[in-house]
């Protein structure tokens, strides 16, 4: 253990006097942050027909950076000092972690008093307690967090009647969409008051349901929160003739133990994440098997029940009307540049007289990126196409389309199907998912206002 510690700080130093050199030829580093997601859509929501109260609460808490960093270097048995000392040759404030850290575990306790106060019964959880059992016990879940512990919290409650309700447990570092307006951070014994007495609109968002079948295939999920994909999913993918003989019959449609209330990736997953030894695999591989040319994403889609169309992508992502504003928002967002280009050449080639100025790119644009965002009420799914490949033999007939039904074929040679971003499944040649919205799917969340 003494010689893992040792090495984790020399590489660290290491990699820190090669920063420092970097600075001294007048290099920065700059980080660079995101615009702003769009706030939910106002006017949703359905009056609470009398009061809330539940008598038993779980409460979901995040791990925090500073968690995250102690279980990560658990097995070197470092010290304080030692975390401390490698933090800061990674570049990182121990003393910042530390505050964010005391700051989140200080809102939790305050959820957490304010619940027993009012005579609720609590269970306080983690990542890896939280179970369905858990889930059963209780009458309410509790997201203490951000948006992630959020979509954490909801993955296993598949209970349309049971609320789950999200409170930004750091404010300053999360916007927290998905969670109560932040005065309720420190003020959640009046939004207990509230909940009581029915001054507040329950949300039904919907969420996306899945279902697996075909040959190779795998319903079993890997949180990719917990472990990174392993090797062992690449070595299935790469072993063409020992295939177990009972995932290479058909199997027919099997309901995923998942919903999601953001989004679902589909796409090829090698190039993004192989180590070397891996990558020199599929070198020699690409020689023998054409279709490795590009390890572009090869599917055939079916929208609505329609006929399949061949694609080639570098992905699909399905989203609900609370995952607009995610990650399916800034896929099919359009900036200022791009709109005033376009208008530019309708001016010239329809001999407009447009009065192109900044204000009327600004106004194009911001109408344009609003109607990519719908309620998280409605029951439908937008899916878009990332980057579709269009030639003689490929095409993407509707690049980004609403619909209430999308089935997928994978042809792909190391695709996962990821849900909410921390749930992924295999999904390689042969599979077949079909994803829709049910009613009974729906997730119970609140609206309060400010």
């Amino acid at each position: 253990m003494t010689c893992y510690r040792g090495f984790l700080l020399g590489s660290c130093r290491r990699v820190a006097g090669g920063r420092a050199a970097l600075r001294g030829s007048g290099a920065e580093g700059r980080r660079h942050l995101g615009h702003g997601q769009p706030r939910e859509l106002a006017g949703g929501g359905s009056p609470a027909d009398g009061g809330f109260r539940p008598s038993r609460v779980v409460v979901v808490a995040k791990t925090t950076r500073y968690e995250f960093e102690q279980q990560r270097y658990r097995y070197a048995e470092l010290s304080e000092e030692d975390l401390k000392q490698l933090l800061a040759l990674k570049g990182s404030s121990y003393s910042g972690l530390l505050e964010r850290h005391h700051i989140h575990t200080k809102n939790v306790e305050h959820i957490i008093d304010s619940l027993r106060d009012e005579g609720i019964e609590v269970r306080l959880v983690k990542r890896r307690e939280y179970d369905e059992e858990t889930v059963r016990w209780a009458d309410a879940v509790i997201a203490a967090g951000g948006d992630g512990t959020m979509l954490l919290a909801a993955s296993k409650v598949l209970d349309r009647l049971k609320p789950v309700i999200g409170v930004n447990t750091d404010p300053e570092r999360s916007e927290g969409h998905l969670c109560l307006p932040v005065r309720y951070t420190h003020s959640f014994p009046e939004a207990l008051q509230k909940f009581s007495r029915g001054e507040f609109r329950w949300l039904w968002r919907q969420r996306i349901r899945l279902y697996l079948e075909g040959t190779g295939i795998n319903p079993s999920p890997v949180d990719l929160h917990e472990q990174q994909l392993s090797l062992n999913q690449h070595s299935r993918a790469f072993n063409i003739e020992r295939v177990d003989d009972e995932r290479s019959e058909a199997s027919g449609p099997q309901l995923l133990p998942v919903r999601a209330l953001n989004e679902v990736f589909i796409g090829e997953s090698l190039s993004s994440r192989m180590p070397y030894c891996w990558a020199v695999a599929v070198d020699n591989l690409r020689r023998n098997i054409p279709n490795l040319k590009g390890l572009a994403s090869y599917y055939e889609i079916s929208v609505d029940d329609g006929p399949w169309e061949k694609q080639k992508s570098s992905g699909l992502n399905l989203c609900t009307g609370t995952g607009s504003k995610a990650w399916s928002f800034n896929i099919n967002r359009v900036a200022a540049q791009a709109v005033e280009d376009v208008l530019n050449i309708a001016r010239r080639q329809g001999n407009l007289t447009l009065p192109l100025n900044k204000e009327l790119v600004e106004k194009v644009t911001n109408e344009y990126n609003e109607s990519l965002l719908y309620s998280p009420e409605e029951p439908k799914i937008l899916f878009s196409i990332r980057e579709p490949i269009a030639n003689r033999v490929f095409s993407s007939s509707r690049q980004r389309c609403f619909s209430s039904k999308v089935c997928v074929r994978s042809r792909c040679w190391d695709a996962c199907m990821v849900v909410d971003g921390g749930t992924s499944f295999e999904f390689n040649d042969g599979a077949i998912a079909s994803m829709m919205i049910n009613k009974e799917d729906e997730l119970r969340t609140v609206i309060l206002e400010q």
